[in-house]
């Protein structure tokens, strides 16, 4: 059994943080993703795919935090992106 618990948030949650400050974003990757359109983007990371947005229950991002990047940096409210928070389950 894996110890993280699954919650699909799409209301009120912590604002998204980034693990790794910006500058350590791997480059060819936010290359790559920046030839999605913006809808690919945000469907990418929707709950439920394979790459969806994970973050802990604080906000940290775990997965897409390339592609939120990219989002951010065409303007793209991120904060309304429903993610997948994961818990610890001894921490619940």
């Amino acid at each position: 059994m894996s110890p993280w618990r699954r919650k699909v948030y799409a209301g009120s949650r912590p604002p998204l943080k980034m693990l790794h400050k910006p500058e350590r974003l791997v480059p060819s990757k936010l290359l790559f993703f920046s030839t999605w359109s913006t809808d690919d983007l945000v469907e990418s990371v929707r709950p439920g795919k394979e790459g969806a947005l994970k973050t802990r229950p604080s906000g940290v991002m775990l997965d897409g935090h390339h592609r939120v990047q990219v989002l951010r940096d065409r303007g793209y409210d991120t904060e309304k992106l429903p993610r997948e928070i994961l818990e610890r389950r001894d921490d619940v």
